[in-house]
């Protein structure tokens, strides 16, 4: 196999010769036809089969074709569109075994607009524990005010789908309610 390709390649004195006379080395010679989409100069590679490279995507054929979608031509709806900036702010609660925390985001440029959490300095000194209702209550409290000094009024809530909307959670958002921040809970 390899002998008919030596004796071809050394048939010009040790180089082999391709476009328009141009001396390119032996190695040249054996590598230059690896990723035309042909096979190679070997009637059978390594492994026994041929080296075809894919047409779509000039990959080897080993490789997984991305998945393209059922409908290539589907649309978004206009509110699924334009939701962003009718509610631009969201509301996330995250309840743990330790702490509570609450904070507003705005959904179009990723910025939190107002935090507060049982972690922080003026809240641990007040509270008896961090991860009760009347933690949950204060925290929801505290959010409302920093959200009316950085002038958000309205903000919607989508609880995650793990999380249930009762206990300590519905009470940050009965607390957001109750001190004037009006929340959109989206229920699924």
């Amino acid at each position: 196999m390899f002998k008919r390709v030596f004796q071809n390649a050394w048939s010009n004195k040790g180089v082999c010769e391709f476009q328009r006379n141009k001396s390119r080395p032996i190695w040249y010679a054996l590598t230059q036809s690896i990723h035309s989409g042909q096979v190679n100069y070997a009637p059978r590679s390594f492994f026994g089969v041929e080296d075809f490279q894919d047409d779509d995507n000039s990959r080897p054929y080993t490789y997984q074709k991305d998945k393209k979608s059922r409908n290539p031509h589907k649309q978004l709806s206009f509110k699924q569109r334009t939701v962003a900036y009718m509610e631009p702010f969201t509301l996330d609660v995250l309840i743990s075994k330790r702490f509570v925390s609450a904070s507003l985001t705005h959904r179009v440029t990723c910025k939190q607009v107002a935090v507060a959490g049982t972690n922080s300095k003026d809240i641990k000194a007040v509270l008896n524990s961090r991860s009760d209702i009347p933690a949950c209550i204060a925290v929801g409290k505290i959010l409302a005010d920093r959200a009316r000094e950085a002038d958000v009024y309205t903000a919607c809530y989508t609880p995650r789908e793990r999380d249930k909307f009762e206990g300590k959670i519905r009470a940050v958002v009965q607390s957001l309610i109750d001190s004037g921040i009006d929340v959109k809970v989206y229920l699924d």
